[in-house]
């Protein structure tokens, strides 16, 4: 007789209070055409001021495969995974949003490929159902990634993953504050496959995935995964003492030779200007390492779970 397997679900629930209804059904539906699975979903409330989390103790109460853990206070999305890893033990995982842009259908490959060896199973999106704004801004960033931070970074990016229990285990070891959760599992460099699909348009209610968040995101995936913003100061750096040795010599050659003199002051006012701009910029990248140098060595956790429903976790799988 086949062992059977448990598949863990991980959804980070925020403000997601006309999704849940939705999202549970979908997810519950995966049973029928996976028999040989047992399920767990995870739903981490990350400090809705919604209904989300009265509806899905409400789902909870009709299924007991469906656990919350309420987080208290937001913290983030990826904070909200991290927090759903520790409390998941399948042999497998799953990370999928609550607002069905990505079809939990697609877990059926992706179990797939992770049955036949594969450790981390990326859905990669090769095309997305979003306005031109969304889709420059995450095209450019996830370029950005691969040319100067993780090489090899899709360019449609991913959310939607499903990971072997080795690689959850040592997520959960990793415990790293301010950070891309996606990146790190690109990071750790586990054999890897890739399914491609088209992210729909979101049906119901609307994204709480702000500008602001968004450049949070950006600066913690080039922090924690890339030196290039240092790189970059220092061949700024290189190039302002370059041309003002080189505006200084100008300067003296035409005194010395020509006896022409330095004429008005704008110039140096403009250089000024323009140089101090570009050190204030320079101290501000460096305000953004030393914070999470500072915030790292602080000790204190990415998020605080509050309560947990459902029944006794166990500890995650060790490999």
């Amino acid at each position: 007789m086949k062992e059977r397997k448990k598949f863990s679900i991980v959804v980070p629930i925020y403000y997601n209070e006309l999704n849940i209804p939705h999202t549970i059904p979908r997810l519950q539906a995966l049973q029928r055409v996976l028999p040989d699975y047992d399920f767990e979903y995870i739903f981490v409330d990350d400090g809705s001021q919604d209904k989300s989390l009265q509806l899905l103790l409400e789902a909870r109460k009709s299924d007991s495969r469906v656990k919350v853990v309420k987080l208290s206070k937001n913290n983030g999305s990826m904070a909200a995974v991290q927090a759903g890893l520790t409390v998941a033990h399948g042999d497998c995982v799953g990370i999928i949003s609550a607002d069905l842009q990505d079809p939990p259908e697609l877990f059926l490959d992706m179990l797939q490929q992770w049955e036949s060896g594969k450790k981390v199973v990326l859905a990669v999106r090769s095309d997305r159902d979003e306005s031109w704004g969304q889709k420059l801004f995450s095209n450019t960033y996830y370029k950005l990634m691969d040319r100067f931070a993780i090489p090899g970074y899709p360019k449609g990016g991913f959310d939607f993953v499903l990971l072997d229990h080795q690689v959850v285990y040592e997520l959960n070891q990793i415990k790293e504050k301010n950070t891309n959760i996606m990146s790190l599992i690109f990071w750790l460099g586990h054999d890897r496959a890739m399914v491609d699909y088209v992210r729909a348009k979101r049906e119901y209610g609307v994204s709480r995935w702000t500008l602001g968040k968004k450049v949070k995101l950006f600066i913690d995936s080039f922090v924690s995964f890339s030196y290039m913003p240092i790189r970059v100061m220092s061949m700024v750096g290189v190039c302002f003492a370059l041309l003002g040795f080189f505006y200084g010599l100008f300067v003296m050659l035409n005194r010395l030779i020509f006896g022409v003199s330095v004429a008005g002051w704008s110039a140096i006012i403009v250089l000024l200007s323009f140089g101090l701009g570009i050190i204030m910029l320079m101290l501000g990248i460096i305000g953004e390492y030393l914070w999470r140098i500072l915030d790292e060595t602080r000790n204190r956790p990415p998020y605080i779970i509050d309560e947990i429903y459902g029944d006794e976790m166990e500890r995650p799988k060790n490999n």
